[in-house]
């Protein structure tokens, strides 16, 4: 997606949410209903769906909305063709084993042409184990369904392509899926533009007026009838006159979308290929880090890549993808998913045959109506599996990946960023985060309400003192009770990276264990700060309780150390004894206020910050009732009044004899 919204007659209402909460603001809007049985990640969307659907929303047309969870994927499934089939404009909010259980179901709904719109939080598929995060095997394993599949970057292109897949499945009466990472796309607060209300109206247009009602009693049809020898084949190509129509609406689609919003839209989106001599191609989030890692390679390597993002794996854009790599020398195709038995894993797979197509001068759809480029040559297309389960995909990783392509003899397929005879080799991890950029990465426990905290710091720093935020958490399947680490960046600029921060400036520790599981001051800028929940009152006895590895970085770095006892704030003010529990986390804003730069740098007062809060306070927690939103307000201004400092000479003064770790003793942990 390129962006020069501002001059454009709907450049979208500036604001900070994730993935999900970007399509729920779209399906809100123009649907009638969804039909769901969510499943982690795609919960908040289903979620988000239905509390709006509690508050009696109607869409822009005036119609109730109406949300219907039935007993399993597969009956939310057929639920929604049903809802088609009587003219309804109807979603549905699927991951990981759940869109699979669909699967029987997903072909009937595109046999009768019904162009409902599914959003999918691309998730990893229970195989030797369970993991509910990132993974695009879910998404390929339907992909022969007969469905469309767009593919977004970040939680903007989440909430555009919703509009882009429901204008273009209606054209083409076809349906859609419209696919995001996972966690790391879905739960990632980000500054976006929500797309106005007139012109969401205006886009995709009135369902009432649009879509056709099967079940209409004054005309009778049948609908999934018996077809036998003499009819069924007839029927299944028939479709194909249908199936011809969807790329030109697609690209209709993102065409007049860019148009009336700037923001540009292809079904293959190269950067930086108009020299490239080597290519990174892939879907979703991580591709968007590998830009950042191109513009590092060429100014610090001198080596001309470049990176192709396929938006739209569905239509196939067979052409699109040859004229983008017919010049380079070689090719690597990132996939969040392997599959050995295969020729290749799909991307590569798609990308290889459609080559060989355009070098045997053939051409792609049913009357060979869209023409490859002349080529004289296939480029070598390396196939690598980057980031399955959510592995972390970082800058570093996209060098190795290079610099096999440039080797005597590259490995022809790879993978990245664990330790295995496929993997490449790693080197150096620069820092790929916007100039000036400001982060923290929190250490808690799943339960303290630290996520929750995070997400409502960035709402309220991204839009309060007008920057670019980008937060996100990382936590198991398991989740409460266990180690949960939340990351926020703030910077000038959209921040392009989705990998864990291993630089930060600030360092919360709400998890008193965090010393003993590792080294939680990994990565920490010098002059950087970090604060430690303590039950202590006493500064020096807070210091004591810091091993000697971590003192021993606090004062090479010349950190600044805050304590405070956020667990006693909340058993004080929290009069739900459930709540108290949480209500330690979101002290840390007031935390924040006070040992970040941004309330000085904004030149608004700490009271005046804590007044602006509570619009952010209210809509995460306004749900809970008023009682419960003033009790989080005043843990946020305790943290703000009544967190300490280390003072320095406490720091600086020469270690005492004490039963503690060596400061030589630094932890090592599996990576």
């Amino acid at each position: 997606m390129s962006n020069a919204a501002d001059s454009f007659p709907y450049p979208g209402i500036p604001t900070t949410s994730d993935g999900a909460g970007g399509v729920v603001w779209v399906e809100t809007n123009i649907t009638h209903g969804a039909c769901a049985y969510p499943i982690t990640s795609s919960t908040t969307m289903g979620t988000g769906y239905e509390t709006e659907v509690a508050n009696g929303k109607q869409n822009l047309w005036g119609d109730t909305l109406t949300f219907i969870q039935p007993e399993s994927e597969h009956s939310a499934a057929s639920t929604c063709e049903g809802f088609a089939l009587a003219g309804g404009r109807v979603t549905n909010f699927t991951s990981g084993q759940g869109l699979v259980l669909m699967k029987e179901v997903l072909y009937t709904i595109s046999g009768k042409r019904l162009p409902v719109v599914f959003h999918i939080g691309a998730r990893a598929l229970t195989s030797h184990s369970l993991n509910v995060h990132a993974g695009h095997d879910d998404v390929m394993s339907v992909a022969d369904c007969g469905w469309g599949i767009l593919f977004g970057r970040n939680a903007q292109e989440a909430c555009d392509l919703a509009m882009i897949a429901r204008r273009a499945a209606e054209a083409s009466e076809t349906p859609f899926m419209n696919v995001q990472d996972g966690f790391l796309t879905t739960h990632t607060i980000e500054n976006i533009r929500l797309p106005e209300l007139e012109f969401l109206k205006a886009f995709v247009g009135d369902p009432n007026d649009k879509l056709r009602c099967l079940f209409d009693p004054r005309n009778p049809i049948m609908s999934g009838v018996v077809q036998n020898q003499d009819s069924y084949m007839k029927g299944k190509i028939a479709q194909r006159a249908l199936y011809d129509k969807v790329q030109g609406a697609v690209q209709e689609a993102m065409d007049e979308y860019f148009r009336q919003t700037g923001r540009r839209y292809e079904m293959v989106e190269p950067y930086r290929m108009e020299d490239a001599e080597y290519a990174l191609v892939g879907m979703g989030g991580m591709m968007e880090t590998a830009q950042v890692a191109v513009d590092y390679i060429r100014a610090e390597l001198g080596v001309k890549v470049g990176v192709v993002h396929v938006t739209c794996f569905a239509p196939f854009p067979a052409t699109q993808l040859v004229e983008a790599l017919k010049n380079v020398k070689a090719v690597t195709v990132l996939e969040r998913m392997d599959n050995p038995l295969a020729q290749s894993n799909p991307l590569a797979q798609g990308i290889r045959a459609s080559f060989a197509d355009a070098l045997a001068g053939l051409g792609y759809g049913s009357n060979a109506e869209f023409k490859y480029p002349k080529i004289t040559r296939i480029p070598p297309i390396y196939g690598c599996s980057a980031g399955l389960g959510s592995r972390d995909v970082r800058g570093g990783h996209f060098i190795s990946i290079v610099r096999n392509m440039m080797a005597a003899e590259p490995r022809q397929y790879c993978v990245v960023g664990i330790k295995h005879s496929l993997a490449l080799p790693e080197g150096e991890d620069p820092d790929l985060r916007p100039e000036g950029a400001f982060s923290m990465r929190g250490h808690s426990v799943g339960g303290f309400g630290s996520v929750t905290t995070n997400k409502l710091i960035a709402s309220f720093v991204g839009e309060l003192f007008n920057v670019h935020v980008q937060a996100y958490p990382k936590y198991g399947s398991e989740k409460k009770g266990l180690p949960t680490t939340y990351y926020l960046t703030v910077a000038n600029e959209h921040i392009r990276t989705h990998s864990e921060l291993n630089y930060v400036e600030f360092i919360p520790l709400n998890d008193v264990n965090a010393f003993n599981l590792g080294n939680p001051l990994e990565g920490i800028a010098r002059e950087g700060c970090i604060f430690i929940q303590s039950p202590e009152l006493d500064p020096q006895k807070v210091w004591d309780g810091i091993p000697a590895y971590g003192q021993k970085i606090i004062r090479t770095k010349q950190l600044k150390v805050y304590y405070l006892d956020t667990v006693k704030i909340a058993r004080e003010i929290a009069t739900d004894p459930d709540l108290q529990q949480r209500m330690q986390g979101v002290t840390l804003v007031g935390i924040f206020i006070k040992v970040t730069p941004f309330a000085a740098r904004s030149g608004m007062s700490e009271d005046q910050v804590l007044g602006a809060v509570e619009k952010y306070v209210r809509k995460y927690f306004g749900k809970r009732g008023e009682k419960v939103v003033q009790e989080n307000l005043r843990c946020v201004q305790e943290g703000l009044k009544n967190v300490r400092a280390i003072p320095w000479e406490i720091i600086a003064a020469p270690a005492g004899p004490r039963g503690l770790t060596p400061a030589s003793a630094e932890p090592i942990l599996a990576k």
